[in-house]
């Protein structure tokens, strides 16, 4: 882990030039706290189901799994990959789509719950579908 130095009291700017000294895996993760912080903020002015269910969407992959799963995609990529890799990367992938999957039914629920669509709510949580070609 980076040592980031800081001055006791920083004003958001100054916040922001500190973790732009993270590497790219420490930034993933710093990133995941927040959202999680974000989230439980968010979640204490909300009903006790709407609350859970947003923790739940926003919990994301672990943090090493991800590292792991880009790990193996980059081996993948520069066509160094073993066949023992070959099955932990199809593994990871359904750990991932089955993660995916749930964090899908969780937004439908939330939005059965709020009355709305799963795309409206998508919008209104500024969450965006990705397009894979």
């Amino acid at each position: 882990m980076s040592i980031v130095k800081l001055e006791v009291q920083l004003s958001s700017d100054e916040l922001l030039k500190a973790v732009e000294q993270l590497n790219q895996a420490e930034l993933e993760r710093f990133v995941s706290q927040i959202i999680i912080l974000q989230a439980q903020r968010k979640a204490s002015s909300l009903p006790q189901k709407e609350a859970e269910l947003l923790l739940k969407i926003n919990q994301g992959i672990p943090h090493d799994t991800q590292r792991h799963y880009n790990e193996l995609i980059t081996k993948r990529e520069a066509e160094n990959l073993t066949t023992n890799e070959h099955r932990e990367l199809l593994y990871l992938t359904e750990q991932i789509e089955q993660l995916q999957t749930q964090r899908i039914e969780y937004l439908a629920d939330l939005a059965r719950l709020r009355g709305i669509s799963l795309t409206a709510l998508m919008e209104n949580l500024g969450i965006q579908t990705q397009i894979y070609v």
